[in-house]
């Protein structure tokens, strides 16, 4: 009884939720636009989807349920929650609904992450209505938006609010590291964009090149970084698996100059396959099985990558938490399968399945994007297990406290670093990769 009523508390979520932005009286277009979405991302659901039970879930009655429901829906909030929901009916890490883009950006000001069994804010944008009202790295998230935070509902809160219907503001219960509880509202900051890209009028030029800089400034983010502690120790940090075999290649003759290896991987949503497949192999000096990728169509196995002379031979740690997920779950497990290294940090995201992305459009010359991200097969490890809603439990467990957070420290990595050899002090730790907010 427990989950389902959690799972009630999150449909709440979806269809409960109704800023002022973007809540318009929905247009006789705009209907027909979310009915084609509609139409589109069931139709591929229905061929694609790795499991044509779905789970147990009629979907054909679900989709006529959704049709129905944007039939009779005043907004386009509601329209795209509803198609959201039903995404969502699947309870799939990896399928879920892709939103056109809103007309703007937005900024709630500060980050936040369960660490075990808690949500802390871990970072604060100066500047933003947070830093003036006092959010600080190290406060408990308590409550967001009325709803109580924990491990089973904060993943889905980051989406509904933060993708499927940002809020001009939100409100939060935090509870400070020393215990003072407060309530506050903290306003988002807005910055308006074009909801809909046109890349046949007389601007076309300014929107590619608007297109071109987003491009550029997240691959910046998902850079690999690394940090040389003398002739013992090398940390290589991973935000996402989108690289290349020359790029891992490249880190890798670094490392070998080093006795031992730390690949960050917390915070890591995952990415590329064949980047996986390349950092495996990285790793050995044989061929691996990474997992068996179980879909309609059978049993396929998936084999790293590897090049014997551009391997890494020494000692190895692989530092992972809640958010490291997917393609980071699947490398740490195999390092714990192989007995290739250690595992530190938190329990991982539990969110490892393979998917593709499905783009559409509606329009002609001028247009509006929208997406989904659709399951094609379960991912098993060389144990015959998933590690969909299971994660991978790190061999030694760390997580930093609230006081940490709020001194800016990293204890996780300067233990693994001590483990290996190097000297590496918790408030070093914590100034090797600083924090990077994207552009405003």
């Amino acid at each position: 009884m427990k989950a389902q009523r959690r799972w009630c508390c999150l449909v709440g979520i979806f269809l409960t939720v109704t800023p002022a932005v973007w809540a318009q009286k929905l247009s006789g277009i705009e209907r027909e636009e979310a009915q084609g979405m509609l139409k589109n991302i069931a139709g591929d659901v229905r061929k694609h989807y790795y499991d044509p039970k779905f789970h147990g879930v009629d979907w054909e009655a679900r989709v006529l349920e959704t049709k129905n429901k944007i039939d009779n829906t005043a907004t386009m909030n509601m329209a795209l929650s509803h198609i959201a929901a039903l995404m969502d009916a699947l309870r799939d890490s990896h399928t879920f609904f892709v939103p056109p883009p809103r007309p703007y950006r937005h900024d709630y000001g500060y980050r936040a992450q369960m660490i075990g069994d808690h949500c802390y804010v871990t970072h604060v944008r100066p500047g933003t209505d947070a830093a003036a009202k006092g959010v600080k790295p190290g406060d408990e998230l308590l409550g967001l938006e009325g709803y109580a935070v924990n491990d089973g509902n904060f993943r889905k809160m980051q989406y509904v609010f933060g993708v499927l219907r940002p809020q001009p503001g939100v409100r939060l219960v935090l509870r400070s590291p020393s215990g003072e509880e407060r309530e506050l509202e903290v306003m988002a900051k807005f910055r308006e964009t074009k909801r809909i890209r046109d890349l046949a009028g007389r601007d076309a030029d300014n929107e590619v090149w608007d297109w071109v800089r987003e491009s550029e400034s997240e691959e910046h983010s998902l850079r690999a970084r690394y940090a040389e502690l003398g002739d013992e120790l090398m940390v290589l940090r991973l935000p996402a698996f989108y690289f290349d075999q020359t790029e891992v290649e490249g880190a890798i003759d670094i490392a070998r100059k080093h006795k031992a290896l730390i690949i960050d991987l917390r915070g890591n949503p995952g990415g590329s396959v064949d980047s996986l497949r390349y950092l495996v192999g990285s790793m050995f000096e044989n061929e691996v099985k990474v997992a068996d990728l179980v879909g309609r169509d059978g049993s396929k196995p998936q084999l790293s990558k590897y090049n014997y002379r551009r391997t890494f031979p020494g000692k190895l740690a692989v530092l992972v938490d809640r958010r490291s997920a997917s393609a980071a779950e699947l490398f740490a497990r195999v390092i714990q399968l192989q007995k290739r290294g250690t595992v530190i940090g938190d329990h991982t995201a539990g969110a490892v399945m393979e998917s593709k992305r499905y783009s559409y459009q509606v329009g002609a010359g001028t247009i509006v994007l929208f997406g989904a991200s659709i399951t094609e097969a379960d991912v098993l490890m060389t144990d015959g297990k998933s590690l969909e809603n299971t994660g991978v439990a790190p061999d030694q467990i760390m997580l930093p406290t609230a006081a940490e957070l709020a001194a800016g420290l990293d204890p996780v990595l300067a233990k693994a670093a001590q483990d290996l050899g190097g000297k590496l002090t918790p408030e070093e730790a914590g100034k090797l990769f600083e924090f990077e907010w994207p552009p405003d």
